[in-house]
């Protein structure tokens, strides 16, 4: 298990949207139709996104459990679609 160290610097290094640029995307079109929705009316990806929102909004020290492992959880799944064989050469436009 990774250390909030860990994390957190991965977190800094993956989660290259800015408030501003995040809340824009959750707002558009396409941000609703990322990840499926299990049946509710919220796909994954964007609850996914504001809960991103959420933490990013707080400091370090204020994060509880919850926002750690959503961070990993996030982190992983980033790191897991690059290898993949995503949109390496084009990361502003890869959201």
């Amino acid at each position: 298990m990774k250390s909030h160290d860990e994390i957190w610097g991965e977190w800094q290094d993956l989660i290259n949207m800015t408030p501003a640029e995040l809340r824009k995307w959750l707002d558009g079109e396409n941000s609703k139709s990322v990840g499926d929705t299990g049946g509710e009316g919220e796909s994954t990806g964007h609850k996914s996104g504001r809960r991103i929102l959420q933490i990013k909004d707080r400091k370090k020290a204020d994060l509880d459990d919850d926002d750690w492992a959503h961070m990993a959880k996030v982190v992983g799944y980033i790191k897991r679609h690059a290898a993949q064989g995503g949109p390496q050469n084009d990361k502003r436009n890869s959201h």
